[in-house]
């Protein structure tokens, strides 16, 4: 009896053309910088590094977009050691383009009533679809979003599980200054955009570049 061999063609993958990137980027960003948008209109905070930046700003009053950026700078050496200069510059890019975003459209987009509970999911909903279109293009939104990505593919744990615990730690920290209001409905739309991340982006599922 001859064996049987595997007559299916092997896929060849290819990696996003530049233009691709731009868009994929470009879109990614804008989505995210409005989902935060919807939260910082509530006062409400959010994980990760712009959980972090957002804790800053609301302490000492400075503009959350310059904060973002300042907050970012110590991981890009990390990113670039554990992930390469080209996921380090698409980062780097992503990030500047998010502090000048979180300047402009503030004032551009004002609610006379927002619901917590829609703003909320909104953000959730939003920026998780953001920072996906951004993962998917090898980018990322800072050090938290780096560090979870990394996890996953040295050990297969999902990002957005990883992106999780680090929320833990930024929400824990905010109930020392903020309400636990805030922090209830902060949890709620940092839970939405971490499960997008995590259903969505999987290693043994999704192989684009």
């Amino acid at each position: 009896m001859s064996a049987v061999t595997n007559t299916e063609p092997l896929v060849t993958l290819e990696k996003h053309s530049l233009l691709e990137d731009v868009q994929g980027l470009s879109f990614g960003v804008l989505i995210a910088a409005v989902g935060l948008v919807f939260l910082t209109q509530l006062g409400f905070i959010t994980g990760q590094t712009a959980g972090l930046a957002l804790l800053i700003s609301y302490v000492t009053g400075y503009d959350l977009g310059i904060v973002f950026f300042l907050v970012n700078l110590p991981f890009y050496w990390f990113t670039y050691q554990r992930l390469g200069w080209r996921f380090t510059v698409k980062s780097a890019l992503c990030v500047a383009a998010l502090s000048v975003l979180m300047q402009i459209l503030p004032p551009l987009m004002t609610f006379e009533t927002l619901n917590p509970f829609i703003g909320t999911l909104a953000f959730g909903a939003l920026t998780g679809t953001g920072l996906l279109a951004i993962i998917r293009h090898e980018g990322s939104l800072g050090g938290a979003g780096a560090l979870a990505l990394t996890v996953q593919e040295a050990t297969g744990f999902r990002a957005g599980y990883v992106q999780q615990l680090f929320d833990v730690g930024i929400f824990g920290t905010a109930l020392f200054l903020l309400p636990l209001h805030v922090i209830g409905w902060s949890l709620f739309g940092s839970i939405i955009l971490n499960a997008i991340i995590a259903i969505n982006h999987r290693r043994d599922r999704y192989i684009g570049r």
